[in-house]
């Protein structure tokens, strides 16, 4: 594992997130928006105030890079294992007026009492990661991220109403367009309003450990592009789901 993974790796670990500067050039930004303007929603996608657009890896083989950037498919590798793979890829754009999300965590395996999340020799394992690749520059009035570092350990999701976990509230992820923020799944978060004229666009890949399901809506109707697997490589083949047999195959 090389340093900058090991280094991330530990902050997953400390704070539940890690920002990984320039994930993605200019070009790759420009492409990216350019997609997400020509996508039409189908199945569970909706627009209007946000625009929300799912398993986008399916539609085109431009997506394909994205699953595994440099840098960051080494992360989540380090994260979940080396034979992790994709539970969802999503694009958002979310217009002024958008009001965002309350805090919240994605997932919680299971949980645990506070002795052991408290017991600094312990390291809870992650089941689910999300990449979240931001295209645009997110100040504090383009609908930043809000995150409470280390609160992961908490154990439980907020209950309603609850804005801090421990005495620490939310704080902003303020970043540069092709900035990164990889984050575990058990994570307090929240999305934030969009106070300004601008649109914000972000990409999101959403990676499980192995025996994680795949999340590829519609589900029993979803069929994979011949397009998008004729383009994949071998590893993004792996996490489209091509796994090696395991016991429960």
């Amino acid at each position: 594992m090389d340093q900058a993974t090991a280094m991330r790796l530990q902050a997953l670990h400390e704070d539940g997130f890690a920002l990984l500067p320039g994930a993605v050039n200019a070009t790759q930004i420009a492409e990216l928006r350019q997609a997400i303007d020509h996508l039409q929603p189908i199945h569970w996608d909706y627009t209007g105030l946000v625009d929300h657009y799912k398993c986008v890896f399916n539609r085109d083989p431009l997506w394909l890079p994205y699953l595994d950037l440099p840098g960051v498919i080494e992360l989540a590798e380090a994260a979940l294992g080396a034979d992790c793979h994709l539970i969802g890829q999503t694009a958002w754009r979310c217009h002024p007026g958008f009001i965002g999300a309350d805090l919240h965590i994605d997932h919680l395996a299971m949980p645990l009492p506070s002795s052991l999340l408290d017991d600094p020799g312990f390291r809870l394992p992650m089941q689910i990661c999300t990449a979240q690749l931001y295209l645009d520059d997110i100040d504090i009035d383009l609908c930043p991220t809000l995150v409470i570092a280390g609160s992961h350990r908490a154990g439980r999701a907020p209950e309603a109403g609850e804005t801090a976990w421990r005495g620490h509230s939310p704080e902003p992820v303020l970043c540069r367009a092709g900035d990164l923020l990889f984050f575990r799944s058990e994570l307090w978060h929240a999305g934030s309003r969009n106070r300004s004229p601008r649109t914000r666009y972000l990409l999101q890949m959403h990676y499980g450990r192995r025996m994680v399901a795949q999340k590829f809506s519609p589900y029993l109707q979803f069929r994979f592009n011949p397009a998008v697997l004729a383009a994949s490589t071998p590893r993004q083949c792996r996490l489209l789901g091509d796994h090696e047999a395991a016991e429960y195959d």
